[in-house]
């Protein structure tokens, strides 16, 4: 009796070489992901107090800068813009705080990624 002849099934799976493409692909967005994410909390504490500050900060623009100084103070995570970088504007009555800045990450060695950040209140 003769066995029928089996076709040899393909081997699947994941070689060293994709193994380590993928290792190092997460690893590297894992770093940015680490670099970034404070400044991005920055950002929105940054938000949240320019709101606070246009709402009841005061009427002139010295008031609303000293408010944003003092807040500051309050908040240590705030470290990239003070009360003098804050543009002040009136619209319809209502006092417009707004701010912009750029935050220039090392990566590693000559390599930095630029983030620009910009807001203002509502």
């Amino acid at each position: 009796m003769t066995v029928p002849y089996r076709m040899p099934r393909r081997q699947r799976g994941v070689t060293l070489f994709g193994l380590m493409f993928w290792a190092i692909l997460i690893g590297m967005v894992t770093l940015v992901a680490l670099k970034v994410l404070p400044t991005v909390n920055e950002f929105l504490t940054i938000k949240r107090t320019v709101q606070k500050v246009a709402d009841t900060g005061g009427t002139t623009v010295p008031e609303v800068r000293a408010a944003f100084d003092k807040q500051k103070e309050i908040d240590y995570s705030i470290t990239s813009i003070s009360g003098k970088d804050l543009e002040i504007t009136k619209q319809n009555d209502k006092l417009i705080v707004a701010f912009a800045y750029d935050k220039e990450i090392e990566l590693m060695g000559p390599v930095y990624l630029l983030l620009k950040y910009e807001g203002q209140s509502k």
